[in-house]
């Protein structure tokens, strides 16, 4: 059933290759490596109908890939891939160690194949045959635990699981109980006696406390019954009450306009008239000239030397403090960054995948927790394991400096772009091709589409292109009036008399309930008879569920072909950006009718200004599609328009 099998090293060298057929697979191997070895991801990798998995070895260095067709559903992959990567490691040891590495020697490997791949096959027959056996409850964690194991107190260490009644710490419980319920009904109020430990040693820290609170307790509880009940009472009804305030009934909203239908015409905003062009937008002249040039970076914060310096500050400091309580020094994944849980691994051996996996389950937790989608975080956690599995570390502070390089490796590797990306080039070079520029927007509903088209739009105007906005929101009520609003602010910002009489930004609408993908073909040859630099055009936004509205976007992209088509997301979901984004892809994808469909060629994350350094959704978006972030949205002024920094991003994902 496996097409290819291939064992070759980091450098290319080809040590031993099984192939059923005469295929060429060449280029899906090398697609395997430049877009998944290389970036360090993991998993099943897609591609012309194959299925193709790999194993690294980073001892010897060498790399284990299989590919198998598509529609095969083979669940015995990842064992016959660890089978085979410990028969040969073990086999040739001799013949790959680094000091005397004899890759001329003859691999003969075949025998050993089959009978490990007719092995393999045997295992996935029983395990699709044989059935699940549910788990007993004696079995289950659940069963082990009891009232004091699941109780827990400041101060106090977590009692093991299976802790039964007699347990020191029941007892406590038991003595606590007991005084209490003395207090309560000790009747004159007195303080109780401070019971001593059991060993007779000085007592507990936080004692005092304690029974401070259940003097308190007792008291309030006394006084809510018998005579202090009668005292509370007549307190009350000497009190004075205060004054009633009169109630106010709801007022009527007065409108400017007082609604009669001589003012109707005014209140009609869907046409231009002379007085509106008038806009009473003041322009900010300090903004003007501030976005000449390419797109500026996201601010970086600090690097990651001076971060480790600050955390083993804070280390010293918090284990100098415990000391001087007295405390139980912490452990060191209670204390510093998200690394320091690999510095508990043991050095100077071969690391195994079951030494990592705490470490590694907790660094998943810390990847969701800053918005990361939970198959990507895993998926990133594997190919840490797969880089770090089989190393040899010498000393803990290399382990945790190890995980920090494999992992930033990684991830700047997802967020650079893997194809040039220079808006104003393309644009001078349509300009000089004498046609325009034409770039679509697509997204859900609410994500800030119309927003950064103005904000983008400003961009271009201040690197002197003209643009023209094609309103093909026909659905949503004030879209076109938004897009018309940011027309006439943005031509305040740039008249026509600083640009030769020209107008820098225009609008093309046709009002509402209309064929989108008509009205952007018109713009686009509107544009093209005016000689207009740009076209941006808007679209309605959209679930990625709705099939009708997929199919009418799909036709717009297929209609009109725009150089760049953006999907506009939110920096604020996890997961569901995961989602939108794939679907919105393959919608594209599935709904035309051309051979080549054009999808999504790049992304614009908004409200990037709003989730501190919960920052996931960059990895999340970037991580399925491949495509860049062309533009980061961080404020509400057009100026707070972004290139998006993989420094900027991967220090805060990793604080």
């Amino acid at each position: 059933m496996l097409d290819l099998f291939t064992i070759f090293t980091k450098g290319g060298i080809v040590l031993w290759c099984f192939r059923s057929t005469n295929q060429l697979f060449a280029p899906s191997v090398n697609a395997l490596i430049k877009s998944v070895i290389l970036q360090e991801r993991s998993g099943v990798y897609d591609h012309d109908g194959l299925s193709l998995q790999y194993k690294l070895d980073n001892e010897f260095e060498l790399v284990f890939v299989v590919a198998f067709q598509k529609i095969l559903q083979l669940s015995y992959i990842d064992k016959f891939l660890s089978d085979v990567h410990l028969e040969f490691r073990d086999r040739y040891k001799n013949d790959l160690r680094v000091d005397n590495r004899n890759y001329g020697a003859d691999f003969e490997f075949g025998a050993d194949f089959r009978r490990i791949l007719e092995r393999a096959e045997k295992w996935g027959r029983q395990q699709a045959t044989m059935p699940k056996q549910m788990r007993s409850y004696e079995d289950s964690a659940k069963s082990k635990k009891t009232v004091a194991s699941m109780i827990e107190r400041k101060g106090e260490e977590k009692p093991p699981a299976g802790a039964g009644s007699g347990s020191k710490k029941s007892v406590k419980i038991a003595e606590k109980k007991k005084a209490v319920s003395e207090l309560l009904a000790d009747s004159d109020g007195m303080e109780a006696p401070r019971s001593p430990r059991s060993n007779g040693g000085p007592p507990e820290l936080g004692e005092d406390l304690i029974m401070e609170s259940r003097k308190k307790f007792a008291e309030k509880m006394k006084g809510g019954s018998g005579g202090g009940g009668k005292g509370s009472k007549l307190e009350k009804q000497k009190s004075p009450k205060s004054p009633q305030q009169p109630q106010k009934g709801k007022q009527m909203r007065v409108w400017d306009l007082g609604g009669n239908t001589k003012d109707l015409p005014n209140l009609d905003r869907s046409k231009d008239r002379p007085e509106d062009v008038k806009s009473d937008f003041t322009p900010n002249d300090q903004i003007i000239g501030s976005m000449r040039g390419g797109i500026r970076d996201l601010d970086v914060e600090s690097d990651s030397e001076e971060d480790d310096e600050d955390e083993d500050e804070e280390e010293e400091e918090y284990e100098e403090q415990q000391q001087q309580r007295g405390g139980k020094k912490p452990s060191a994944s209670s204390r510093g960054g998200m690394f320091s849980m690999f510095k508990g691994l043991v050095g100077s051996k071969n690391l195994t995948r079951d030494d990592m996996q705490p470490a590694l389950d907790k660094l998943r937790d810390h990847l969701i927790g800053k918005n990361v989608a939970s198959d990507i975080a895993q998926k990133l956690c594997d190919s840490v394991a797969g880089k770090l599995e089989g190393r040899v570390i010498g000393t803990f502070d290399t382990i945790a400096t190890t995980v920090r390089n494999t992992l930033t490796e990684a991830l700047v590797q997802i967020l650079s772009p893997k194809r040039r990306v220079d808006i104003l080039r393309d644009c001078l070079e349509a300009k000089r091709a004498g046609r325009p520029f034409v770039m679509s927007f697509c997204g859900v509903n609410g994500v800030g589409k119309s927003t950064n088209l103005a904000k983008i739009c400003f961009w271009l105007i201040e690197n002197n292109l003209s643009v023209l906005i094609a309103a093909c929101d026909t659905f949503r009520a004030g879209a076109v009036e938004q897009l018309r609003t940011h027309m006439r602010h943005l031509n305040a910002l740039h008249p026509a008399e600083r640009h030769g009489g020209r107008s820098m930004v225009q609008l093309y609408e046709k009002g509402y309930g209309k064929d989108a993908a008509g009205i952007a073909m018109e713009a686009i040859r509107y544009a093209n008879d005016s000689k207009i630099d740009v076209v941006l055009i808007d679209t309605a936004g959209r679930m990625q569920d709705n099939e009708p509205l997929m199919r009418a976007l799909a036709k717009l992209i297929k209609v009109n072909e725009p150089d760049l088509v953006l999907f506009v997301g939110e920096a604020l979901v996890g997961n569901e950006a995961v989602d939108q984004l794939v679907k919105f892809n393959q919608a594209l994808a599935d709904y035309s009718s051309s051979e080549r469909p054009h999808i999504i060629d790049g992304i614009v994350l908004t409200k990037f200004d709003t989730i501190d350094d919960k920052v996931g959704a960059a990895i999340s978006m970037t991580y399925i599609t491949g495509q860049p972030i062309v533009f980061v949205g961080t404020g509400q002024t057009y100026t707070d328009l972004k290139a998006l920094n993989a420094k900027a991003v991967v220090h805060a994902l990793m604080k």
